[in-house]
């Protein structure tokens, strides 16, 4: 069977393990690239023509907008699981089952959190200590994010369905349409409507919604086999329950490691505005660098899933020792990439000059830069983890990031400030990688493979 398969797709379960995870995983990453220059965008353009207080805005609020998209991208990848072991199987029907399910969870659970967005982030803010001079903007911006959730939803579970099955083109090519369409509608209601950091969240929701148009059709079109019929949407205790555990467990999973940097920001939100905009610049460009290890992550995680579905557990292995030798060697790229261009990356994404704003950028990004390859270990197991149908055991390792969050924001910030903030997710993740490689080398699936 050919390695790339009609429409896109990636053939998972034959040939050369390496080369399917790549072929997979690059179309995924420069999704995953598209899928940052959103808010990036919106804070290089805020920056640039708003000024430092408008970039703090969304730079105090980034934490939260970061808890939003991930839970839905982790509520589609726990739906998207279940849908990868049944294709694995060979079951059809109980793929198109899982589908209908998806959407049935998925869409309840936006209603819900949308009206707790309506009512819940202005408290949130000023309980993670937001600024009074920039509260009002953050506010604006993050209130039209929040009423945007199904619209994030809808489009990263079509995107989950399709990798699912091993389609992880297409959707790529949704998402860069709808990313340059981003881009002018950015400049416009920024440059011409004159609608401030809300027209920023505004086209960041009105291209979203092309790209569920877009992948909406295709999939109508071109993907039947994701298409439910009505006699799929009646309920199904054991399908319901799967997706459940399997969909909530991830998306708890992200909410606790997000709530913890909701809990960091309120320690950096504390250290002044002049470092907020520095590490708010910071962070985009490491969520940039994160993507070829997150990226990663979404392939051994199909890879996985439907491998573990068609009971091929040496594969699975082979995939695992693949995925962490392209971990070591990425951080070592990535990190000789920043330790040279750290200062200029920070000085375009904030368009600042203050020294303050991009020695503190620089820092942050020269001491992470090693650090990648930990973190590449460490969510290629979770992944791996959540691959094989653990629900419980990746939940387990973002309760000891979220208590380390907390104990740093407590104990450690106040004393050494910022120095604190750098070395306080590096630190974690070395404690995280050691459970999650214990949980996953003692699984019950992968110790019966073993023997």
């Amino acid at each position: 069977m050919s390695q790339q398969k009609k429409g896109g797709g990636v053939d998972l379960l034959h040939g050369p393990i390496l080369k399917a995870l790549i072929l997979f995983m690059i179309p995924v990453m420069i999704s995953n690239i598209f899928q940052q220059l959103y808010n990036a965008v919106d804070t290089a353009i805020v920056g640039n023509y708003l000024g430092e207080n408008s970039l703090a805005a969304i730079g105090a609020c980034a934490s939260i907008f970061d808890m939003m998209v991930g839970f839905c991208n982790s509520l589609g990848q726990g739906f998207s699981i279940v849908c990868g072991r049944s294709f694995g199987s060979g079951d059809a029907d109980k793929m198109k089952k899982s589908v209908a399910g998806a959407i049935k969870i998925g869409l309840a659970t936006c209603v819900v959190l949308t009206l707790l967005s309506i009512v819940g982030l202005k408290p949130l803010l000023e309980l993670i200590n937001t600024p009074a001079e920039i509260i009002n903007e953050s506010l604006a911006y993050i209130r039209v994010i929040g009423l945007g959730l199904v619209v994030m939803f809808t489009y990263n579970m079509c995107s989950a369905m399709l990798r699912a099955i091993g389609n992880s083109i297409m959707p790529l090519v949704f998402l860069i349409i709808s990313s340059l369409l981003n881009i002018v509608l950015d400049i416009m209601f920024i440059t011409v409507f004159h609608w401030g950091v809300v027209g920023a969240a505004v086209a960041t929701v009105i291209a979203q919604g092309v790209s569920v148009v877009l992948c909406l059709i295709y999939i109508y079109n071109y993907t039947k086999v994701l298409v439910p019929k009505p006699a799929h949407f009646r309920h199904d205790s054991a399908m319901m329950k799967d997706l459940a555990g399997q969909g909530y467990s991830m998306a708890v999973m992200g909410s606790i490691v997000s709530v913890g940097s909701i809990i960091l920001q309120s320690g950096i939100n504390s250290l002044g505005t002049e470092i907020i905009a520095g590490h708010v610049a910071a962070r985009k460009i490491y969520m940039l660098c994160n993507l070829p290890f997150m990226s990663m992550g979404i392939a051994v995680s199909a890879f996985i899933a439907q491998n573990r579905g068609a009971n091929q557990g040496q594969r699975i292995l082979k995939a695992m020792r693949s995925a962490y030798m392209y971990d070591f060697i990425m951080a070592a790229v990535i990190t000789a990439i920043l330790w040279v261009s750290a200062p200029t990356l920070v000085r375009l994404i904030t368009g600042s000059e203050n020294p303050v704003i991009i020695g503190n950028g620089t820092k942050y990004l020269r001491i992470v830069g090693p650090f990648y390859a930990v973190l590449g270990v460490l969510m290629q197991t979770r992944f791996a983890l959540q691959g094989v149908g653990s629900k419980i055991m990746p939940l387990f390792s973002s309760i000891i990031e979220f208590i380390g969050k907390i104990l740093f924001v407590v104990l450690l910030i106040p004393r050494f400030q910022y120095d604190a903030v750098v070395w306080c997710e590096p630190i974690i993740w070395c404690f995280m990688t050691v459970y999650l490689l214990y949980a996953f080398f003692t699984n019950p699936y992968i110790r019966s493979i073993e023997r």
